[in-house]
Protein backbone atom coordinates (compact mmCIF):
# COMPACT_ATOMS: atom_id res chain seq x y z
CA UNK A 1 0.00 0.00 0.00
CA UNK A 2 1.46 3.26 -0.63
CA UNK A 3 1.80 5.76 1.77
CA UNK A 4 1.99 9.70 2.24
CA UNK A 5 1.71 11.15 4.97
CA UNK A 6 -0.41 8.88 6.45
CA UNK A 7 -1.57 9.70 9.97
CA UNK A 8 0.34 8.75 12.44
CA UNK A 9 -1.36 7.29 15.89
CA UNK A 10 -0.89 9.31 18.93
CA UNK A 11 0.53 7.89 22.38
CA UNK A 12 -2.30 5.65 22.78
CA UNK A 13 -1.92 1.87 24.39
CA UNK A 14 -2.55 0.13 21.52
CA UNK A 15 -4.13 -2.79 23.83
CA UNK A 16 -6.07 -0.33 26.13
CA UNK A 17 -9.73 -0.65 25.52
CA UNK A 18 -11.32 3.01 23.80
CA UNK A 19 -14.41 5.02 24.67
CA UNK A 20 -16.67 5.83 21.87
CA UNK A 21 -15.38 9.06 22.38
CA UNK A 22 -11.76 8.23 22.31
CA UNK A 23 -12.55 6.44 18.89
CA UNK A 24 -14.63 8.85 17.63
CA UNK A 25 -11.56 11.21 17.86
CA UNK A 26 -8.73 8.56 17.00
CA UNK A 27 -10.98 8.11 13.55
CA UNK A 28 -10.92 11.73 13.25
CA UNK A 29 -7.60 12.44 13.74
CA UNK A 30 -6.56 9.65 11.45
CA UNK A 31 -8.57 11.10 8.18
CA UNK A 32 -6.48 13.99 6.64
CA UNK A 33 -2.90 14.99 7.40
CA UNK A 34 -2.12 18.54 6.78
CA UNK A 35 0.47 18.28 3.34
CA UNK A 36 1.41 19.97 0.47
CA UNK A 37 0.00 19.21 -2.41
CA UNK A 38 2.26 17.30 -5.33
CA UNK A 39 3.36 13.73 -4.08
CA UNK A 40 1.40 10.98 -6.35
CA UNK A 41 1.04 7.60 -5.38
CA UNK A 42 -0.30 4.69 -7.39
CA UNK A 43 -1.86 0.84 -7.03
CA UNK A 44 -2.63 -0.98 -9.99
CA UNK A 45 -3.96 -4.70 -9.83
CA UNK A 46 -3.75 -7.27 -12.46
CA UNK A 47 -5.40 -10.93 -12.76
CA UNK A 48 -2.81 -13.52 -12.39
CA UNK A 49 -2.80 -16.16 -15.21
CA UNK A 50 -1.57 -19.37 -15.81
CA UNK A 51 -0.02 -19.30 -19.25
CA UNK A 52 -0.70 -22.71 -20.03
CA UNK A 53 -4.28 -23.00 -18.14
CA UNK A 54 -5.60 -19.88 -18.93
CA UNK A 55 -9.24 -21.02 -17.20
CA UNK A 56 -7.98 -22.31 -14.17
CA UNK A 57 -7.25 -20.01 -11.08
CA UNK A 58 -3.29 -19.93 -10.35
CA UNK A 59 -2.70 -22.91 -7.83
CA UNK A 60 -1.39 -21.08 -4.09
CA UNK A 61 1.56 -23.34 -4.06
CA UNK A 62 3.14 -22.13 -7.19
CA UNK A 63 2.59 -18.39 -5.70
CA UNK A 64 5.17 -18.58 -3.19
CA UNK A 65 7.87 -19.32 -5.64
CA UNK A 66 6.82 -16.26 -7.75
CA UNK A 67 6.90 -14.36 -5.06
CA UNK A 68 10.92 -15.09 -4.86
CA UNK A 69 11.30 -14.23 -8.29
CA UNK A 70 9.88 -11.11 -8.21
CA UNK A 71 11.94 -9.88 -4.66
CA UNK A 72 14.70 -10.19 -7.55
CA UNK A 73 13.18 -8.87 -10.15
CA UNK A 74 14.42 -5.31 -9.17
CA UNK A 75 10.84 -3.43 -8.92
CA UNK A 76 10.49 -0.30 -6.42
CA UNK A 77 6.98 -0.71 -6.19
CA UNK A 78 5.68 -3.37 -3.41
CA UNK A 79 4.48 -6.33 -4.77
CA UNK A 80 1.12 -8.36 -3.03
CA UNK A 81 -1.28 -10.71 -3.58
CA UNK A 82 -5.51 -10.13 -3.09
CA UNK A 83 -8.10 -12.75 -2.29
CA UNK A 84 -7.93 -14.41 -5.51
CA UNK A 85 -4.41 -14.46 -6.61
CA UNK A 86 -4.66 -10.94 -8.31
CA UNK A 87 -1.31 -8.84 -8.13
CA UNK A 88 -0.97 -5.33 -6.95
CA UNK A 89 1.85 -3.12 -7.53
CA UNK A 90 2.17 -0.33 -5.53
CA UNK A 91 4.20 2.73 -6.44
CA UNK A 92 6.06 4.36 -3.07
CA UNK A 93 5.11 8.50 -3.46
CA UNK A 94 6.53 10.17 -6.20
CA UNK A 95 6.74 13.90 -6.82
CA UNK A 96 4.69 14.09 -9.99
CA UNK A 97 2.54 12.33 -12.04
CA UNK A 98 4.88 11.75 -14.41
CA UNK A 99 7.56 10.16 -12.27
CA UNK A 100 5.10 7.41 -10.61
CA UNK A 101 4.05 6.59 -14.19
CA UNK A 102 7.59 6.15 -15.69
CA UNK A 103 8.23 4.21 -11.97
CA UNK A 104 5.23 1.44 -12.18
CA UNK A 105 5.68 1.21 -16.47
CA UNK A 106 9.30 -0.07 -15.37
CA UNK A 107 8.14 -2.26 -12.69
CA UNK A 108 5.14 -3.67 -14.25
CA UNK A 109 7.59 -4.39 -17.45
CA UNK A 110 10.06 -6.17 -15.02
CA UNK A 111 7.43 -8.32 -13.03
CA UNK A 112 6.26 -9.28 -16.42
CA UNK A 113 9.22 -10.70 -17.72
CA UNK A 114 9.98 -12.21 -14.34
CA UNK A 115 6.38 -14.27 -14.56
CA UNK A 116 6.93 -15.02 -18.07
CA UNK A 117 9.61 -17.02 -16.89
CA UNK A 118 7.08 -19.26 -14.86
CA UNK A 119 5.08 -19.68 -17.54
CA UNK A 120 2.46 -16.77 -16.05
CA UNK A 121 0.83 -13.89 -17.00
CA UNK A 122 -1.38 -10.45 -16.15
CA UNK A 123 -4.09 -9.82 -17.25
CA UNK A 124 -5.12 -6.13 -17.44
CA UNK A 125 -9.08 -5.90 -16.56
CA UNK A 126 -11.61 -4.31 -14.04
CA UNK A 127 -12.48 -7.65 -13.83
CA UNK A 128 -11.38 -11.11 -14.50
CA UNK A 129 -14.11 -11.66 -17.27
CA UNK A 130 -13.47 -15.99 -18.14
CA UNK A 131 -12.85 -17.65 -14.25
CA UNK A 132 -15.54 -18.12 -11.27
CA UNK A 133 -14.82 -15.90 -8.20
CA UNK A 134 -12.48 -18.82 -5.97
CA UNK A 135 -10.47 -17.47 -2.74
CA UNK A 136 -7.23 -18.92 -3.24
CA UNK A 137 -4.77 -16.44 -0.99
CA UNK A 138 -5.49 -18.26 2.84
CA UNK A 139 -4.75 -15.32 4.67
CA UNK A 140 -6.83 -15.77 7.54
CA UNK A 141 -8.08 -11.91 7.09
CA UNK A 142 -9.44 -12.63 4.05
CA UNK A 143 -10.88 -15.51 4.97
CA UNK A 144 -12.64 -14.19 7.97
CA UNK A 145 -13.64 -11.65 5.55
CA UNK A 146 -15.33 -14.09 2.91
CA UNK A 147 -17.51 -15.38 5.82
CA UNK A 148 -18.66 -12.52 7.14
CA UNK A 149 -20.18 -11.62 3.81
CA UNK A 150 -21.54 -15.11 3.75
CA UNK A 151 -23.07 -14.70 7.20
CA UNK A 152 -24.39 -10.70 6.42
CA UNK A 153 -26.31 -12.26 3.00
CA UNK A 154 -22.99 -10.56 0.96
CA UNK A 155 -21.95 -13.94 -0.23
CA UNK A 156 -22.11 -13.30 -4.10
CA UNK A 157 -21.20 -9.54 -4.13
CA UNK A 158 -18.24 -10.34 -1.88
CA UNK A 159 -16.64 -13.18 -3.40
CA UNK A 160 -16.32 -11.21 -7.07
CA UNK A 161 -15.25 -8.10 -5.52
CA UNK A 162 -12.17 -10.34 -3.55
CA UNK A 163 -11.76 -13.00 -5.64
CA UNK A 164 -12.41 -11.46 -9.42
CA UNK A 165 -11.92 -7.29 -9.26
CA UNK A 166 -9.03 -5.48 -10.01
CA UNK A 167 -8.16 -1.51 -9.74
CA UNK A 168 -5.93 1.10 -10.01
CA UNK A 169 -5.67 3.13 -7.05
CA UNK A 170 -4.50 6.95 -7.42
CA UNK A 171 -3.41 8.48 -3.66
CA UNK A 172 -2.96 11.83 -3.49
CA UNK A 173 -2.29 14.22 -0.49
CA UNK A 174 -4.58 15.42 1.86
CA UNK A 175 -3.39 19.31 1.54
CA UNK A 176 -3.47 22.24 3.81
CA UNK A 177 -6.32 21.78 6.45
CA UNK A 178 -8.21 24.97 4.51
CA UNK A 179 -8.53 22.77 1.39
CA UNK A 180 -9.56 19.57 2.73
CA UNK A 181 -13.39 20.22 2.56
CA UNK A 182 -13.09 20.88 -1.26
CA UNK A 183 -10.48 18.83 -2.24
CA UNK A 184 -12.78 16.05 -0.27
CA UNK A 185 -15.58 16.48 -2.39
CA UNK A 186 -13.85 17.02 -5.44
CA UNK A 187 -12.57 13.14 -5.34
CA UNK A 188 -16.25 12.21 -5.03
CA UNK A 189 -17.38 14.42 -7.80
CA UNK A 190 -14.93 12.94 -10.03
CA UNK A 191 -15.96 9.61 -9.29
CA UNK A 192 -18.49 9.04 -11.59
CA UNK A 193 -17.30 10.54 -14.46
CA UNK A 194 -14.17 8.71 -13.85
CA UNK A 195 -16.25 5.35 -13.45
CA UNK A 196 -17.71 5.68 -16.90
CA UNK A 197 -14.61 6.80 -18.25
CA UNK A 198 -12.48 3.68 -17.16
CA UNK A 199 -15.03 1.13 -16.60
CA UNK A 200 -13.18 -2.29 -18.33
CA UNK A 201 -15.45 -5.03 -16.79
CA UNK A 202 -18.46 -5.63 -18.87
CA UNK A 203 -18.13 -9.36 -18.61
CA UNK A 204 -17.83 -11.82 -15.32
CA UNK A 205 -17.64 -15.57 -15.17
CA UNK A 206 -17.82 -16.04 -18.85
CA UNK A 207 -21.09 -13.90 -19.52
CA UNK A 208 -22.09 -10.18 -20.31
CA UNK A 209 -23.73 -8.97 -17.19
CA UNK A 210 -24.71 -6.16 -19.28
CA UNK A 211 -23.03 -3.49 -17.23
CA UNK A 212 -19.87 -1.12 -18.04
CA UNK A 213 -18.07 -1.90 -14.96
CA UNK A 214 -19.01 -5.39 -12.98
CA UNK A 215 -16.11 -4.49 -10.75
CA UNK A 216 -17.92 -1.61 -9.25
CA UNK A 217 -21.55 -3.48 -9.60
CA UNK A 218 -19.69 -5.62 -6.80
CA UNK A 219 -19.14 -2.60 -4.53
CA UNK A 220 -22.25 -1.39 -4.90
CA UNK A 221 -23.64 -5.12 -3.85
CA UNK A 222 -21.81 -4.79 -0.18
CA UNK A 223 -22.76 -3.31 2.97
CA UNK A 224 -22.68 0.92 2.22
CA UNK A 225 -22.09 1.63 6.02
CA UNK A 226 -18.41 0.71 4.85
CA UNK A 227 -18.50 0.32 1.04
CA UNK A 228 -20.84 3.12 0.38
CA UNK A 229 -19.39 6.93 -0.28
CA UNK A 230 -19.27 8.48 3.45
CA UNK A 231 -22.03 10.68 3.73
CA UNK A 232 -20.93 14.40 4.75
CA UNK A 233 -17.93 14.48 2.34
CA UNK A 234 -19.88 16.03 -0.83
CA UNK A 235 -22.40 18.89 -0.65
CA UNK A 236 -25.82 19.16 -2.40
CA UNK A 237 -24.16 22.13 -4.69
CA UNK A 238 -20.10 22.73 -5.01
CA UNK A 239 -20.77 26.25 -3.42
CA UNK A 240 -21.30 24.79 -0.14
CA UNK A 241 -18.57 22.13 -0.58
CA UNK A 242 -16.38 24.69 1.98
CA UNK A 243 -18.70 24.28 4.83
CA UNK A 244 -18.00 20.17 5.27
CA UNK A 245 -16.25 18.73 7.59
CA UNK A 246 -14.37 15.59 5.82
CA UNK A 247 -12.32 14.30 8.75
CA UNK A 248 -15.64 14.09 11.67
CA UNK A 249 -17.71 12.63 8.71
CA UNK A 250 -14.88 10.20 8.17
CA UNK A 251 -15.38 9.34 11.43
CA UNK A 252 -18.65 8.86 11.73
CA UNK A 253 -18.55 6.61 8.86
CA UNK A 254 -15.75 4.45 11.43
CA UNK A 255 -18.02 4.32 13.77
CA UNK A 256 -21.05 3.10 11.84
CA UNK A 257 -19.57 0.63 9.82
CA UNK A 258 -20.11 -2.74 10.89
CA UNK A 259 -16.77 -4.64 12.56
CA UNK A 260 -16.18 -7.47 9.84
CA UNK A 261 -13.56 -10.00 12.22
CA UNK A 262 -11.72 -9.76 15.07
CA UNK A 263 -8.33 -10.61 15.60
CA UNK A 264 -4.57 -9.59 14.09
CA UNK A 265 -5.71 -10.03 10.39
CA UNK A 266 -2.42 -11.95 9.99
CA UNK A 267 -2.42 -14.20 12.24
CA UNK A 268 -5.81 -14.72 13.49
CA UNK A 269 -9.08 -13.42 12.18
CA UNK A 270 -12.27 -14.33 13.71
CA UNK A 271 -15.62 -13.67 11.23
CA UNK A 272 -18.02 -11.03 12.96
CA UNK A 273 -21.45 -13.06 11.26
CA UNK A 274 -23.73 -10.43 12.41
CA UNK A 275 -23.88 -6.69 11.56
CA UNK A 276 -22.14 -5.16 14.29
CA UNK A 277 -21.49 -1.18 14.14
CA UNK A 278 -18.17 -0.33 16.12
CA UNK A 279 -19.65 2.11 18.33
CA UNK A 280 -22.25 -0.75 20.09
CA UNK A 281 -18.85 -2.64 20.63
CA UNK A 282 -16.98 0.34 22.12
CA UNK A 283 -19.84 1.38 23.99
CA UNK A 284 -20.08 -2.00 25.58
CA UNK A 285 -23.88 -2.88 24.07
CA UNK A 286 -22.14 -5.69 22.67
CA UNK A 287 -19.28 -7.44 23.38
CA UNK A 288 -17.07 -9.02 20.79
CA UNK A 289 -14.43 -11.72 21.81
CA UNK A 290 -15.50 -10.97 25.30
CA UNK A 291 -14.30 -7.87 25.70
CA UNK A 292 -14.09 -4.18 24.66
CA UNK A 293 -12.15 -2.92 21.80
CA UNK A 294 -8.78 -1.12 21.62
CA UNK A 295 -6.99 1.16 20.17
CA UNK A 296 -5.35 -1.39 17.37
CA UNK A 297 -8.69 -3.08 16.90
CA UNK A 298 -10.00 0.10 15.81
CA UNK A 299 -7.15 0.84 13.20
CA UNK A 300 -7.64 -2.47 11.85
CA UNK A 301 -11.24 -1.70 11.57
CA UNK A 302 -10.10 1.56 9.38
CA UNK A 303 -8.93 -0.66 6.92
CA UNK A 304 -11.81 -2.85 6.29
CA UNK A 305 -13.50 0.45 4.71
CA UNK A 306 -13.87 0.92 1.31
CA UNK A 307 -15.63 3.81 0.17
CA UNK A 308 -14.95 5.43 -2.78
CA UNK A 309 -12.60 7.54 -1.62
CA UNK A 310 -10.93 6.45 1.21
CA UNK A 311 -9.56 9.20 3.95
CA UNK A 312 -6.31 7.18 5.26
CA UNK A 313 -4.51 10.85 5.97
CA UNK A 314 -4.32 10.85 2.36
CA UNK A 315 -6.72 10.30 -0.35
CA UNK A 316 -7.33 7.00 -1.50
CA UNK A 317 -9.50 6.90 -4.97
CA UNK A 318 -10.70 3.38 -5.10
CA UNK A 319 -13.09 3.74 -7.76
CA UNK A 320 -11.15 3.12 -11.27
CA UNK A 321 -11.29 -0.16 -13.11
CA UNK A 322 -8.55 -1.38 -14.28
CA UNK A 323 -7.54 -0.69 -17.37
CA UNK A 324 -4.94 -1.95 -20.32
CA UNK A 325 -1.35 -0.44 -20.69
CA UNK A 326 -2.73 1.97 -23.89
CA UNK A 327 -5.38 4.01 -21.08
CA UNK A 328 -4.24 3.68 -17.28
CA UNK A 329 -1.42 5.88 -17.15
CA UNK A 330 -3.64 8.33 -19.33
CA UNK A 331 -6.26 7.75 -16.70
CA UNK A 332 -4.35 8.23 -13.66
CA UNK A 333 -2.58 11.86 -15.03
CA UNK A 334 -5.93 12.60 -15.70
CA UNK A 335 -7.24 12.34 -12.47
CA UNK A 336 -4.01 13.66 -10.90
CA UNK A 337 -4.12 17.02 -13.02
CA UNK A 338 -8.00 17.08 -11.95
CA UNK A 339 -7.22 16.77 -8.73
CA UNK A 340 -4.00 19.15 -8.11
CA UNK A 341 -4.08 21.72 -10.85
CA UNK A 342 -6.16 24.39 -9.14
CA UNK A 343 -7.40 25.77 -12.33
CA UNK A 344 -8.28 21.66 -13.64
CA UNK A 345 -10.00 21.39 -10.19
CA UNK A 346 -12.31 24.51 -10.33
CA UNK A 347 -13.13 23.58 -14.08
CA UNK A 348 -13.90 20.03 -13.48
CA UNK A 349 -15.90 20.77 -10.11
CA UNK A 350 -18.05 23.04 -12.65
CA UNK A 351 -18.45 20.26 -15.00
CA UNK A 352 -19.10 17.40 -13.69
CA UNK A 353 -21.49 19.48 -10.72
CA UNK A 354 -24.46 17.57 -12.55
CA UNK A 355 -23.08 13.97 -12.50
CA UNK A 356 -21.94 13.81 -9.03
CA UNK A 357 -24.29 11.74 -7.75
CA UNK A 358 -24.31 9.21 -10.42
CA UNK A 359 -22.08 6.23 -8.86
CA UNK A 360 -24.88 3.63 -10.11
CA UNK A 361 -25.90 5.18 -13.89
CA UNK A 362 -21.78 5.30 -14.71
CA UNK A 363 -21.12 1.64 -13.35
CA UNK A 364 -24.32 0.30 -15.46
CA UNK A 365 -23.99 3.10 -18.40
CA UNK A 366 -20.73 4.64 -19.17
CA UNK A 367 -20.70 6.94 -21.85
CA UNK A 368 -23.61 5.85 -22.97
CA UNK A 369 -25.54 7.95 -20.75
CA UNK A 370 -25.67 11.56 -21.93
CA UNK A 371 -24.64 13.50 -18.96
CA UNK A 372 -21.90 11.29 -17.94
CA UNK A 373 -20.37 11.60 -21.58
CA UNK A 374 -20.84 15.36 -21.57
CA UNK A 375 -19.00 15.55 -18.17
CA UNK A 376 -16.31 12.96 -19.20
CA UNK A 377 -15.28 15.18 -22.89
CA UNK A 378 -15.07 18.49 -20.60
CA UNK A 379 -12.92 16.38 -18.10
CA UNK A 380 -10.56 15.14 -20.70
CA UNK A 381 -10.39 17.93 -22.50
CA UNK A 382 -9.77 20.32 -19.62
CA UNK A 383 -6.93 17.49 -18.21
CA UNK A 384 -5.75 17.46 -21.90
CA UNK A 385 -4.65 20.99 -21.61
CA UNK A 386 -3.29 21.00 -18.23
CA UNK A 387 -0.97 17.61 -18.29
CA UNK A 388 2.55 17.48 -18.11
CA UNK A 389 3.72 17.63 -21.74
CA UNK A 390 5.09 14.33 -21.74
CA UNK A 391 1.71 12.91 -21.06
CA UNK A 392 -0.15 14.71 -23.66
CA UNK A 393 -0.31 12.25 -26.03
CA UNK A 394 -1.19 9.54 -23.90
CA UNK A 395 -4.42 11.93 -22.77
CA UNK A 396 -4.88 12.71 -26.17
CA UNK A 397 -5.51 8.79 -27.06
CA UNK A 398 -8.28 8.34 -24.51
CA UNK A 399 -9.59 11.31 -25.28
CA UNK A 400 -10.53 10.29 -28.73
CA UNK A 401 -11.66 7.25 -27.50
CA UNK A 402 -13.90 8.97 -25.33
CA UNK A 403 -14.77 11.81 -27.80
CA UNK A 404 -16.31 8.14 -29.33
CA UNK A 405 -18.51 7.28 -26.68
CA UNK A 406 -16.97 4.47 -25.86
CA UNK A 407 -14.65 3.26 -22.73
CA UNK A 408 -12.07 0.27 -22.50
CA UNK A 409 -14.83 -2.28 -21.38
CA UNK A 410 -16.16 -1.37 -24.93
CA UNK A 411 -13.19 -2.70 -27.00
CA UNK A 412 -13.08 -5.95 -24.69
CA UNK A 413 -16.56 -6.42 -25.23
CA UNK A 414 -15.93 -6.24 -29.06
CA UNK A 415 -13.09 -8.73 -28.93
CA UNK A 416 -15.04 -11.16 -27.20
CA UNK A 417 -17.91 -10.89 -29.25
CA UNK A 418 -15.10 -12.18 -32.09
CA UNK A 419 -12.83 -14.31 -30.77
CA UNK A 420 -14.71 -15.56 -27.14
CA UNK A 421 -13.90 -14.85 -23.96
CA UNK A 422 -11.40 -17.57 -23.29
CA UNK A 423 -9.49 -16.46 -26.34
CA UNK A 424 -9.75 -12.87 -25.56
CA UNK A 425 -8.49 -13.66 -21.74
CA UNK A 426 -5.54 -15.41 -23.35
CA UNK A 427 -4.73 -12.24 -25.38
CA UNK A 428 -4.88 -9.83 -22.04
CA UNK A 429 -2.90 -12.38 -20.28
CA UNK A 430 0.21 -12.33 -23.19
CA UNK A 431 -0.12 -8.92 -23.69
Amino acid sequence: MTVLHAASGHATDQAEPLTVDGAYERSRRAALTESHVGPVGLEIESHLVDLDSISEPVPWDRVGAMLKVLGCAGAHSKVSLEPGGQLELSSPPAPTIESVLALLRHDMSRTRLALAELRLGLAHSGADPLRSPLRVNPRPRYEAMEQHFAATGRAAAGAVMMNSTAAMQVNLQAGPRREWPQRVARAYRLGPTLVAISASSPWLRGRDTGWKSARQRAWAGLDPRSCGPVPGCVAAAAAADHALDPASAWARYAMAAPVVFVGSGTDSANAVRVPVPFERWASGAVRLDGRLPTAADLDLHLTTLFPPVRLRGYLELRYLDMTAPRWWPAIAAIVATLMDDPVAADRMTEATEGTAPLWTVAAREGLRNPMLAESARRCVRIAAERVPAGLRSAVADLAELVDSGWCPGDLLARRIAEVGPLAAFEELAHA
